[in-house]
């Protein structure tokens, strides 16, 4: 018989599992302090389960014993045998069987679900999104950090019960919105996984120098393999190297930059985009355009199932135009899609020019709405079936925090949370 048989322990009440190989297996079986002296059936108070002994009297002991048989299971009637000298014992169940069979099962289902509890810290930008991604899981606790600076503008912080922390998998969620806030983070980042915890693991949800990858003169500095070092000597938890989820770094090549002694693992927020795309009135009209090849290499392969439309940009004196290199807008609900957007220059060109070939509507997505300076300002909402004039959707996610708090509840922003793309990725 090859099946999973839970004991419960009254004591505790908790279900601890047996699973038997052969005919006998070894287990132990935890008793609780009973009041009875001599009757040769002993039950709990705390527990609808009785144990019937044989012997005389059981007071608070540990016995170890193996299972016998199997059999009247619709009864409740599990056989142990000792494994040590003594006589058998039987764990019954007054109840229906199937009592006992769902609590192991709900037992068996939660261990499930919650493969690891991690206490969750975060900066003071990314708070919303903290309690968001807690909401996603009974798995996640948050945890606090006082953030505080002293009189020369240095950061003065305080890590809150971090003897509580030991032995515990812990993260930490970053932004690194600003040169201002890193070194304070950083600060926290490179003391956590010293705490003695069971391991790391830090959310970057935006890599925010992947933007300065390659050197194209003599004298350029890559500041994105600069921030990609930094980050890959954070030192070693109880349980190894610190583990890194990113979301939609802006060119692949760029795990590369990391060394050895860090473990990315590199997320998206395209699935997000999908849903909500599926969602739409007009979703089977729905043609997926990209503002140059760069984002075509980035995510096509995600979003094959739609008709796509290419976009380039050609030099002209001074100028640079955006163009349709290949597809269709005719009549057709374009989205725009792109890893990030800072001024919104080359989205806006790529409307104008989608709109000029008879897109009938017009919609934006990006992961990183970083819009420094407010530039988010630029794009209006589509009040007049004029695609030309404005957009009927822009999407971004809430992995720039400040951002969030500007467009939030302003159309045609829409924001689309990672929190719950975050939560799965702290239970691997």
């Amino acid at each position: 018989i090859r099946r999973q048989i839970r004991s419960f322990d009254p004591s505790s009440s908790e279900m601890a599992a047996i699973s038997p190989a052969n005919a006998t297996t070894a287990a132990s079986l935890s008793l609780p302090q009973f009041s009875s002296s001599s009757s040769s059936s002993i039950t709990s108070s705390s527990s609808p389960f009785s144990l019937n002994f044989k012997t005389a009297r059981v007071v608070n002991r540990c016995v170890k014993c193996g299972v016998r048989s199997l059999e009247n299971q619709s009864s409740g009637h599990r056989s142990l045998d000792f494994l040590s000298n003594g006589d058998p014992i039987s764990l019954i169940n007054p109840n229906s069987s199937s009592s006992s069979i769902s609590m192991a099962a709900a037992a068996s289902e939660s261990g499930a679900k919650c493969s690891k509890r991690v206490c969750l810290f975060h900066s003071d930008e990314t708070r919303d999104l903290a309690e968001r991604i807690v909401s996603q899981s009974d798995c996640i606790e948050l945890r606090s950090i006082n953030w505080k600076k002293f009189d020369d503008g240095f950061p003065n912080l305080f890590i809150q019960n971090a003897q509580g922390i030991r032995g515990q998998h812990v993260a930490f969620l970053a932004s690194f919105s600003s040169p201002a806030v890193i070194f304070e983070q950083l600060s926290v980042i490179y003391a956590l996984p010293k705490l003695f915890v069971s391991s790391f693991t830090l959310v970057l949800p935006f890599f925010p120098t992947g933007t300065s990858e390659r050197m194209e003169d003599e004298g350029d500095v890559a500041t994105a393999f600069t921030l990609a070092r930094i980050l890959s000597n954070i030192p070693a938890s109880r349980g190894g190297p610190t583990s890194l989820v990113t979301f939609d770094i802006h060119a692949l090549q760029e795990r590369f930059y990391f060394g050895d002694t860090i473990l990315p693992c590199f997320e998206s927020g395209i699935p997000l985009l999908k849903s909500r795309l599926q969602s739409l009135p007009d979703s089977d009209n729905i043609s997926i355009a990209f503002p140059d090849d760069g984002a075509w290499k980035r995510f096509h392969k995600q979003l094959q199932h739609y008709p796509t439309i290419v976009c380039n940009k050609v030099r002209m004196g001074d100028k640079r135009i955006v163009r349709i290199k290949e597809g269709d807008a005719e009549g057709r609900h374009v989205v725009i899609v792109d890893d990030l957007v800072q001024s919104g220059g080359t989205l806006i060109e790529c409307q104008k020019v989608l709109a000029a070939h008879g897109a009938a509507k017009i919609s934006a997505y990006v992961t990183h709405g970083i819009f420094p300076k407010s530039s988010w300002k630029r794009f209006k909402l589509d009040t007049k079936g004029d695609p030309a004039e404005g957009l009927s959707y822009f999407w971004i996610t809430d992995s720039c925090g400040l951002t969030v708090k500007e467009v939030m509840n302003k159309p045609p922003f829409e924001v689309l949370s990672l929190a719950g793309s975050i939560a799965s990725a702290l239970q691997v």
